[in-house]
């Protein structure tokens, strides 16, 4: 497809066996697709089934309410052809652009040529579109290929070592990454599935994180969910009708840095293995003076709702939550789309389980880093270890229906 090549929105008639199971109403596909109107991140929370619009100023799955599932894949670039990268971009977009619509990728899973591979995986045929959102970021590595060196931002900087990592390469790092969020699990690995099958002999998938049960939201009226430790998680954190705060420490300004950044954000993504078991012998009180709230109301220390302002003095001075507040930071914010995980045993009889964390902010400098310093005396960091570590810088949204993620990074093809 050419740069003035316009991927065509008419239904095929798999495409429309495929909405039939998808629960799309074929008036929004006669319409020319207009179930990927226009964003706003002020849009209420939709019903879990329903379609999240895939154009906007910013990408979803940032201040976009949060869904209950996550397949989280980080790439390596095996391509060398600027051009042939710059495709597979345009296909990723509107491979996401149909899948995040509940529409099949390309013609669909079924009805074509026998002789050849099917357009799509076929295990969402039926599904809904579960609120599924895609959001792509580009790591640090990628500046190094296809002469983009002058356009890596200086927020996208190595993460130091901090206190207490054990981190896994092969956990760690990568050229991209693609983040996607669902409340059906099986439309958030068919997703990843896709995007990773379309590029093959492009990209390769170099680590990837299945999580469930979200640990932080974006919905304020919503009840804050909790960790695997059983403490609710993300009671402060940025609403996405907040615009004020989402502006001020989410999103990337025009002045911040090279201009193909503006509207765009910063993820640190952090495997955080939890010591279940040290954890689940430890004394209820020990364990709410370790986090600074109580396990029940989520109450802070001294209070009586979860939501009262925490007086940080009152807790003790190595508390989570006194070391991470943004009155202990100088006011770096971040906003927080964590998720739970749980990958089997470790082969001595212990979980291998924790908290898949997701920080979006905007100068990773200003946000995590100074944090994660803060937190090196944590009374945590006994029952926990970052073993995973990752950053990437999170580009505009796709406008419209001629966009395409990472145009204005790559606007030479533009």
């Amino acid at each position: 497809m050419t740069d003035n090549d316009t991927p065509s929105h008419s239904p095929s008639r798999r495409a429309l066996l495929g909405w039939g199971g998808a629960g799309l109403a074929l008036g929004a596909a006669a319409a020319g697709g207009a179930v990927a109107m226009a964003r706003t991140d002020d849009d209420p929370a939709p019903d879990t089934g329903t379609a999240i619009p895939f154009h906007g100023p910013h990408q979803a799955g940032i201040a976009t309410p949060v869904q209950d599932r996550l397949h989280f894949a980080a790439f390596d670039v095996t391509t060398d052809d600027r051009a042939e990268f710059v495709q597979l971009l345009k296909d990723w977009t509107e491979a996401a652009r149909r899948m995040t619509a509940g529409r099949p990728v390309g013609e669909g899973g079924f009805g074509g040529l026998p002789e050849a591979p099917p357009d799509d995986t076929g295990e969402a045929l039926d599904l809904k579109p579960s609120r599924l959102t895609l959001t792509i970021g580009f790591g640090p590595s990628l500046f190094e290929k296809f002469g983009l060196a002058e356009q890596r931002p200086d927020a996208l900087v190595d993460l130091p070592k901090f206190a207490g990592d054990n981190l896994d390469k092969n956990r760690s790092g990568g050229d991209l990454c693609v983040q996607a969020c669902a409340d059906d699990p099986q439309v958030a690995v068919h997703a990843i599935r896709n995007l990773a099958r379309i590029g093959f002999g492009k990209v390769v998938i170099r680590w990837s994180q299945l999580g469930f049960g979200k640990t932080s939201s974006t919905t304020p009226e919503a009840q804050t969910p909790r960790n695997l430790m059983g403490f609710k998680d993300g009671t402060r954190n940025i609403a996405g009708t907040e615009t004020d705060r989402l502006k001020k420490f989410v999103w990337v300004g025009e002045k911040d840095g090279p201009s193909w950044m503006t509207n765009g954000s910063y993820l640190v993504a952090r495997r955080i293995r939890m010591h279940i078991e040290t954890w689940d012998r430890t004394s209820l009180q020990e364990q709410e003076d370790i986090f600074g709230r109580d396990k029940g109301e989520g109450a802070p220390v001294g209070k009586a709702k979860e939501r009262d302002e925490p007086f940080l003095k009152a807790m003790k001075p190595d508390a989570h939550v006194r070391l991470a507040h943004p009155d202990a930071n100088h006011g770096a914010t971040i906003l927080r789309r964590g998720y739970s995980f749980t990958d089997g045993t470790d082969g001595l009889g212990r979980l291998d389980a924790g908290l898949f964390f997701l920080a979006y902010q905007r100068d990773v400098r200003k946000g995590f880093i100074p944090i994660q310093r803060n937190l090196a005396t944590d009374a945590l960091n006994e029952y926990i270890q970052h073993v995973g570590s990752a950053l990437f810088a999170i580009p505009p949204g796709v406008r419209d229906k001629d966009d395409w993620w990472g145009r204005t990074l790559f606007s030479k093809e533009a």
